[in-house]
């Protein structure tokens, strides 16, 4: 197993490769659709699929959801949906977004949301970028964004989804006291973070001991994704970070 001791991962030297337009995310569809998922697709998601409101305008989280919500959680890239559905079966009093375009990872979550009957769960298909700048001043309580894809190579890293202009819209739509949640199994990654996050004004990261870290959430489902990880050696790096309290951050455009 790759170790790395008690220090935080380190970004690589690079502090700054951003650029203002960019695509986070690859292909949009893998593996060929069963008839059952195209069918969800076609009956369900149009019902639980945001739509943004028009330039100018931004909506109101908890009025998406059928029934009241104590508070809305954000994740961004959700995978296999596994993560997401496991919180909204646990948490029925939360109103869950979750952004991902990948549509194979769509049809897995709708199939969760079917199965189980989750009735607190909005999905956003398209680039999470959007949606954020769709979303109110302080009105999520928690955003997750979970192993997101590394883009490994240097002329890749503008392609990241974290970055200083992504971090201030994290912050935000964050209530006061509200928390991002990151998560990557790739140091680099978690480093090239840890330095925008240093960055924010905004934003506390609150690990005082190296457990801190290196250990997951007490509420914490994993994911296959990290399962495998693990299993191929590398040891996930885990971020909890405080939105600030004080004046909340303007970055609209």
């Amino acid at each position: 197993m790759v170790g790395r001791g008690d220090d935080p991962p380190q970004a690589g030297g690079i502090a700054s490769e951003e650029a203002p337009e960019r695509a986070f995310f690859g292909r949009r569809k893998g593996k060929r659709l069963r008839a059952l998922q195209e069918q969800r697709l076609a009956s369900l998601l149009p019902e639980l699929r945001i739509a943004l409101p028009g330039e100018g305008a931004f909506l109101d989280p908890a009025a998406l959801f059928p029934d009241p919500v104590r508070e809305v959680w954000l994740e961004i890239g959700f995978g296999g949906g596994e993560h997401l559905a496991a919180n909204a079966a646990r948490e029925p009093g939360v109103g869950i977004i979750g952004a991902e375009p990948f549509v194979n990872g769509v049809v897995k979550l709708l199939r969760e949301i079917d199965e189980r009957d989750l009735r607190n769960v909005r999905i956003w298909d398209e680039d999470a970028t959007a949606l954020l700048a769709a979303l109110p001043d302080a009105s999520v309580t928690r955003v997750y964004l979970l192993y997101p894809d590394p883009w490994p190579k240097r002329r890749q890293r503008k392609r990241r989804f974290v970055s200083d202009e992504s971090l201030a819209e994290i912050a935000r739509v964050l209530v006061p006291g509200g928390s991002f949640r990151f998560a990557s199994d790739i140091d680099d990654y978690a480093g090239w973070t840890l330095v925008r996050i240093a960055r924010n004004p905004d934003l506390a990261w609150t690990a005082r001991a190296a457990t801190d870290w290196t250990r997951p959430w007490p509420d914490w489902p994993g994911t296959r994704y990290e399962a495998k990880a693990i299993a191929a050696g590398r040891r996930p790096t885990y971020l909890t970070v405080l939105r600030q309290d004080g004046e909340q951050p303007s970055v609209r455009r």
